[in-house]
């Protein structure tokens, strides 16, 4: 079993036909063959991946003919909104943007509008979900991950692949991986997984890979103590540099040396979660019985 998506998903990409998107389609319909289908205005009625996925201009459109029920998107960042949004009112429950650089006051626009829809966001900037051996819908790697029992939320980017792999390399399967993105503000936060998590009967555990900045796993820590019943754990990179360090890409959420990796580490060790300091201690802590 896993958490948003699975072998029966039925998945569309928008921006199928640019670089990104079409190498990526690829990869997702090879691995599950649940690609039923493009996005490309103006090459509505057309075929990509040499015939295998039909095109359609609209979102509407495509979910008309398809029934597709999760879209993950390969746009330019000043579109992103608009995607996110044509999505939205086509009735897709799942939405996984992929875009880089889409600006916070677009992020906030979507999310007040998921107030009104029953969809979900994973993104912008997420690497998207991942469930081994039944679908892909992102960016994932897929050779070094195997069905398991442990449900994976990231909001680090590529340090996820590298989880993964160890994971993979240690003989521990993963029921679903979910890439929330690295941005300040992402339409799902760990709390909303961790709930879905916690109603998988096929999950048993919880691994959370966070970073510095924002205030998402001190929220997740309250809400491990108050209502989740399954073992959680924990990684927070970054534990080792200076609270005042700006780095790379994250230097808007490391400015706030409040939410720097000690105080998440903390935060959540005082709620009961068992924490890897090293990214090679995660298989240890995760076999152990310990308390």
């Amino acid at each position: 079993m896993s958490i948003l998506i699975d072998q029966n998903s039925r998945i569309i990409v928008q921006g199928i036909n640019g670089r990104a998107g079409s190498y990526f389609a690829r990869r997702m319909h090879e691995y599950g063959n649940n690609v039923f289908g493009g996005i490309a205005p103006s090459y509505g009625g057309g075929w990509a991946l040499e015939g295998k996925v039909p095109l359609f201009d609209t979102v509407q459109e495509c979910v008309k003919n398809t029934d597709a029920d999760t879209s993950v998107i390969f746009v330019p960042a000043y579109s992103a909104a608009d995607a996110c949004f044509e999505a939205m009112d086509a009735g897709i429950q799942n939405i996984i943007c992929i875009s880089a650089g889409v600006p916070i006051k677009d992020t906030a626009m979507i999310r007040s509008r998921l107030k009104h829809n029953e969809a979900i966001l994973i993104g912008p900037n997420a690497p998207g979900v991942f469930s081994p051996e039944k679908a892909m819908a992102g960016v994932f790697p897929v050779d070094f991950a195997v069905e398991g029992r442990l449900g994976v939320i990231s909001r680090a980017g590529s340090l996820t692949y590298d989880v993964l792999q160890t994971l993979f390399e240690n003989g521990i399967g993963v029921s679903t991986a979910v890439g929330l993105g690295e941005d300040c503000m992402s339409g799902t936060s760990i709390v909303e997984c961790l709930d879905l998590f916690e109603m998988d009967a096929h999950t048993d555990n919880i691994l959370i890979i966070g970073q510095p900045g924002d205030i998402q796993e001190e929220t997740a820590a309250t809400h491990i103590l108050e209502s989740i019943t399954k073992p959680v754990y924990a990684y927070i990179a970054g534990e080792s540099i200076d609270p005042a360090q700006i780095i790379g890409h994250t230097e808007i959420c490391m400015f706030d040396p409040q939410h720097n990796s000690q105080k998440k580490i903390e935060v959540l060790a005082q709620s009961g979660v068992r924490i890897a300091h090293r990214m090679q201690e995660i298989p240890g802590i995760l076999k152990s019985k310990a308390g």
